[in-house]
């Protein structure tokens, strides 16, 4: 099975794909023959309308956007006591793509306001209040390298550029023009990766070295995906349909099955998370 070749039955488009009811589900993962082996599910939302973006702050405890009766705000679920709570006060907007910051148990979202403005924010772990972290610049999905430094999409017409900015100096770099949502921090290394749009209109997924500032070609994206995150620091993942793909960076360069939640009667997977110890695996699907 060649790099493409598995998925190019896929009719959606890019930045097209859109998911009905989305759903936050638990998994708890192992080595299988076959790639990996998900079990003990739990719908972690478990909630009508809009629920999606997960990220752990903890191996027990994970962060989503949910739907709190019609507005988008923060959720933080507990997978030991199975208790969903509100991690942040409610604003005029509603709270995106929440993530920790690497060194505390505050959150920072991206937040859409009503008249259209979208920025980042810091939540506080105590007290849910927020304060916006930089002016004047319409985040639309960031991942943090360290709590003063973020790789983000920053919106740009219809298109986003990839950006790296220090919060603690407020200073942003464009890197690149046309990139893609999914932005990820690569466990044990001092790289992040990001995607850019290609001549076909597809994704090129790039490492960029923080240290060096470069960038390296790693592999095109399955025709349609938008989405992958790394399981470790050689391994990347991926959802199309009911099924996980993977690519490993060491191995064939191709796109390899390893994992199904068909028995589960999920599909439409768009993004996951993996917990800080590998062993627990959130997956947004239908």
């Amino acid at each position: 099975m060649k790099k493409l070749l598995c998925l190019l039955t896929l009719t959606t488009t890019l930045f097209s794909f859109s998911q009905e009811n989305p759903e936050v589900y638990v998994f708890d993962i192992a080595p299988a023959y076959e790639g990996l082996e998900l079990l003990n599910m739990q719908n972690v939302s478990n909630n009508e309308g809009y629920d999606n973006q997960p990220s752990f702050i903890s191996n027990e405890t994970l962060v989503f956007a949910g739907n709190n009766n019609g507005q988008t705000d923060i959720a933080a679920y507990n997978l030991n006591s199975k208790i969903k709570k509100w991690f942040n006060h409610k604003t005029d907007g509603g709270e995106y793509s929440p993530q920790k910051f690497p060194s505390n148990n505050d959150v920072a979202a991206v937040r859409l306001d009503k008249d259209g403005l979208q920025r980042l924010y810091k939540y506080d772990s105590q007290t849910g209040k927020s304060t916006e972290l930089i002016k004047d610049l319409q985040i639309a999905y960031f991942a943090f390298y360290r709590d003063s430094k973020i790789l983000s999409t920053v919106l740009n017409g219809d298109k986003m550029d990839l950006a790296l900015i220090d919060l603690q100096s407020k200073k942003t770099d464009t890197l690149f023009y046309n990139a893609g949502r999914s932005l990820q921090k690569v466990p044990k290394t001092n790289s992040m990766s990001y995607s850019l749009v290609n001549e076909e209109g597809n994704l090129d997924l790039y490492l960029f070295d923080m240290d060096s500032y470069e960038s390296f070609f790693v592999t095109q994206l399955p025709i349609g995906i938008q989405d992958y995150i790394w399981l470790n620091e050689t391994q990347i993942l991926i959802g199309s349909g009911n099924k996980i793909y993977m690519y490993d960076t060491l191995g064939d360069s191709e796109w390899t099955k390893v994992a199904s939640l068909e028995e589960y009667g999920l599909r439409n997977i768009t993004r996951m998370a993996i917990s800080p110890n590998g062993k627990k695996l959130a997956v947004v699907a239908e």
